[in-house]
């Protein structure tokens, strides 16, 4: 069975960048903050439904110190040109807290400004399909808003069977992750 919290896996974006997709860390915390401070007002938006300027200490800790029996969360880590490493990206399933049955989880990503495109969003979601098929998850869930037509994208190119329910603005996006 795989392990979350010491998961870790070298490979490569879809423009051949050489990339590490790993368990997130607590010590990954100012990682974090520098690649969230990085993003623009309007991929903030798209990913936490609100505009902020910055992460409380709570959030830092809700994203980085995480309970692996309930979420699952990597980052994806580059150290382009030979320099220090680099968290471009992060993505994570939750389970849902009153579900008495973990077969349905909510996913979430987040990329960097300058590697959005690239392939961050798809293999993230590759490599946590691939830990939850193992643990029993049949399906993710997610929220997207209309406008994020990115993420929208990167589901329906998933490979994954895919249904989708509009409601006012807010797409809820279901993957399935049952091998047909």
């Amino acid at each position: 069975m795989i392990d979350a919290r010491t998961y870790q896996a070298a490979t490569t974006l879809s423009d051949g960048t050489s990339v590490t997709v790993r368990a997130i860390r607590p010590d990954d915390w100012r990682a974090v903050l520098t690649a969230f401070e990085g993003l623009d007002s309007e991929s903030v938006y798209k990913r936490f439904f609100t505009y902020k300027k910055t992460l409380a200490d709570d959030e830092l800790r809700q994203i980085t110190e995480v309970d692996f029996d309930r979420v699952v969360a990597l980052v994806v880590v580059t150290a382009e040109n030979g320099g220090d490493p680099q968290l471009i990206g992060g993505g994570r399933y939750a389970f849902n807290e009153v579900a008495s049955v973990q077969d349905s989880a909510e996913i979430a990503f987040i990329t960097s400004e300058g590697y959005r495109g690239r392939g961050v969003a798809p293999l993230l979601l590759k490599h946590l399909a691939g830990i939850a098929r193992e643990r029993g998850v049949s399906r993710f869930e997610a929220q997207v808003l209309s406008q994020n037509q990115a993420m929208l994208s990167v589901f329906r190119r998933s490979g994954l069977p895919i249904t989708t329910q509009f409601n006012g603005d807010v797409f809820t996006v279901c993957l399935s992750l049952i091998a047909g």
